[in-house]
């Protein structure tokens, strides 16, 4: 798949409703097994039983589909709003083909463009040629990428370059690479035009890396961006976008992303400094580090310097007055920090197999309040802290807060700009209006509604705005300032 279309993907054998190859999906671990998370333990003395059972299974629905919208991050460095939008437009329209979908801009938040998603689509005939791929490739189908081969897990025996197939998901993981046939649960993904034939796809002499099938009737109709305006553009999630802004980086300034792959962040908030200044991106694995670094370089981005670097061990001392410029770096040495958390990534969409088990979702608190920690440290009195994460537990976010603001009274919650997002969740014993002062994106607080091409040209712009804030996926955003040294 695409590293470029690839959204981050977990692993619950749930398909969409209506996509499902499987009567009844099967429920995935953190549902159903009587070890149940400590999040929604809380959530549960505060919901009740039985309403937080019925919310739980309405975010597991939601996670399996894709957002509502696609969005794309201008990247304004180096273009204008107004010229890509023109220039995606075109784009578009010879993608589907003459079939006119609008693309909006954000209002506030100005360099974001929205890209409504037709479907899920219903008559499309199923081949018998078929194609099973791992989940994370699935996904990433559902998002409007093409199958590369290494996603490609079975493909049927005597299938050939240029026959139409129907492409499925293995959704438990259970079909074995290579295999000529496949029984096991399975998720529809829509039909396209096999590049290889199966000999040259599962070829052993010479494993390949490109296209394997081209998406002509996706269930998910949704643009390719697969080197598509690469250098003026990055696809990116509305509310990873949010996070850049409510950061507010200023030019001169030297910004820290303690936890920065695949730099999508690190790379917008270069853009907002119109690169002038400096930002340190830290991240533990190479590949990881030597990706952000990519990007930088594609998007013509040079204040942005990368380090392969644990974020909690980022704090150290000047020995002999010698500065390196790297890591680790003295105390309060930065303007702004950003740190998106590790977590357990409970907001990913779309997502059709899940195996959260509770070590692995509680393992993560522990983890934030390290690099939490560091970044309190490294931070200059007046500056400022966004943390943020991919996930809606009430562990990995409220809680986080609450106890951000008891451990470091340097610390106070900020009111953010832009606020797209909802309120936090009750529950860490937060106030009112310090819950006021969060961004929660839960898109299971709205009814999940598939979209036809009808009913985006008669929708009104209010109305495409209202749903792309809604729809999208789940994510959290806190802003502190430090008022005083540590």
């Amino acid at each position: 798949m695409s590293p470029r279309t690839c959204q981050a993907a977990a692993k619950c054998s749930r398909a969409p409703a209506g996509l499902a190859e499987v009567p009844v999906p099967v429920k995935c671990r953190c549902a159903t097994d009587s070890r149940v998370g400590s999040a929604r333990d809380k959530i549960v003395t505060v919901l009740g039983a039985q309403e937080a059972e019925r919310k739980f299974e309405t975010l597991l629905n939601y996670l399996s589909h894709p957002p509502a919208f696609t969005t794309v991050r201008v990247n304004t460095h180096l273009a204008s709003v107004k010229h890509v939008k023109d220039l995606l437009l075109e784009e578009i329209n010879k993608q589907f083909k003459g079939l006119s979908v609008p693309i909006l801009q954000h209002p506030d938040v100005w360099d974001m463009l929205l890209i409504p998603v037709i479907g899920p689509r219903k008559n499309i005939n199923k081949q018998p040629s078929e194609v099973i791929v791992g989940a994370h490739c699935g996904n990433a189908v559902l998002r409007g990428a093409h199958v590369y081969v290494p996603g490609i897990m079975s493909a049927s025996r005597f299938m050939k370059a240029g026959d139409v197939v129907s492409v499925y998901s293995d959704i438990e993981g259970k079909c074995k690479k290579g295999a000529k046939e496949f029984d096991g649960k399975k998720v529809f993904l829509g039909n396209g035009i096999s590049e290889l034939s199966r000999n040259e796809m599962f070829s052993l002499s010479s494993p390949l890396k490109g296209i394997g099938i081209r998406m002509t009737e996706p269930v998910y109709l949704s643009p390719s961006f697969d080197n598509v305006l690469s250098s003026a553009l990055f696809l990116q999630n509305l509310p990873s976008a949010v996070v850049s802004h409510v950061l507010n980086p200023q030019p001169g300034e030297k910004i820290l992303d303690m936890c920065a792959a695949p730099g999508g962040k690190t790379t917008h908030i270069a853009a907002l400094m119109h690169d002038q200044g400096e930002v340190i991106a830290l991240d533990k694995i190479p590949n990881k580090v030597e990706k952000i670094k990519q990007n930088a370089a594609l998007l013509h981005l040079n204040c942005i310097r990368a380090f392969c670097y644990n974020g909690t061990k980022a704090l150290g001392k000047v020995e002999n007055g010698q500065v390196t410029g790297g890591p680790p770096f003295s105390p309060e040495s930065f303007d702004r920090i950003l740190l998106d958390a590790p977590c357990s990534g409970m907001g990913q969409r779309p997502n059709m197999a899940y195996t959260w088990t509770l070590k692995e979702v509680t393992s993560y608190q522990p983890l934030q309040r390290k690099l939490f920690t560091v970044a309190v440290q490294l931070l200059k009195p007046g500056g400022v802290l966004v943390y943020s994460t991919c996930t809606v537990t009430l562990a990995e976010n409220e809680e986080q807060v609450a106890w951000a603001l008891k451990a470091f009274p340097c610390l106070q919650l900020q009111p953010q700009e832009p606020h797209v997002g909802g309120p936090g969740m009750v529950g860490a014993g937060l106030s009112l209006d310090q819950l006021k002062q969060l961004q929660r994106f839960d898109p299971s607080i709205i009814p999940l509604k598939g979209t036809d091409i009808t009913s985006v040209r008669n929708a009104s712009r209010e109305d495409m705005i209202w749903l792309a804030n809604k729809d999208c996926i789940g994510f959290f955003i806190a802003k502190f300032v430090k008022c005083e040294s540590v």
